[in-house]
């Protein structure tokens, strides 16, 4: 089995991505005395490059890297790249999401999140993933699970519920983080063995 590097600092994500590409890849922990690399490119794919190529030359593995963008469509696609720090540098993602609702406010809801997948080989070699989760925003927070905007995004193909209303197997079938993981994971299944 293929061992991976996480690019991923944060805990949530790692776990996610944990769930989603079990059995596929040897899933290794980001090293903890890497930097957290700024991601200053202007599209996922360029950010989820950074972040990949930074832990693959750290480990000496090849890297799995991700961004995650929530274009709202009333806000002209924005925050996409932005969209962690749409309350600012530093901002929590409790700050993210107030912002969100108040920038919305009587305005029309639709939004989707795109979530990059990246998996960097260490001769350079790529394979990118992309899934997208059509949805709106809600008019409030709803749901005790998640992080970022999980308590104000209602997926199109959901029931009603916010991302944080639902059990994470729930979240995993709709998300874009799901969708993307899940391709990946099929790209490497239909790799060539050597």
């Amino acid at each position: 089995m293929l061992r991976v590097a996480c690019a991923s600092a944060n805990p949530h994500k790692v776990a996610e991505i944990f769930d989603l590409m079990g059995g596929v890849v040897e899933l290794i922990a980001r090293p903890s005395g890497l930097i957290e690399t700024q991601e200053t490119e202007s599209t996922l794919v360029g950010n989820a490059r950074l972040k990949a190529i930074a832990v693959c030359r750290a480990t000496g593995l090849p890297a799995l890297a991700d961004d995650t963008g929530l274009e709202v469509d009333a806000l002209n696609g924005a925050p996409g790249v932005m969209t962690a720090r749409f309350a600012g540098v530093d901002a929590t993602d409790a700050e993210n999401r107030l912002k969100m609702l108040s920038e919305l406010a009587n305005k029309p809801r639709s939004a989707r999140f795109r979530t990059i997948a990246l998996l960097l080989f260490t001769d350079g070699r790529e394979i990118i993933a992309q899934g997208v989760c059509e949805g709106s925003i809600a008019t409030s927070q709803r749901g005790e699970r998640g992080f970022g905007y999980d308590a104000i995004f209602v997926p199109s193909l959901g029931d009603g519920r916010t991302f944080a209303e639902m059990s994470i197997e729930e979240k995993h079938l709709l998300s874009h983080r799901g969708l993307a993981f899940r391709a990946l994971a099929k790209s490497l299944e239909d790799l060539p063995t050597a």
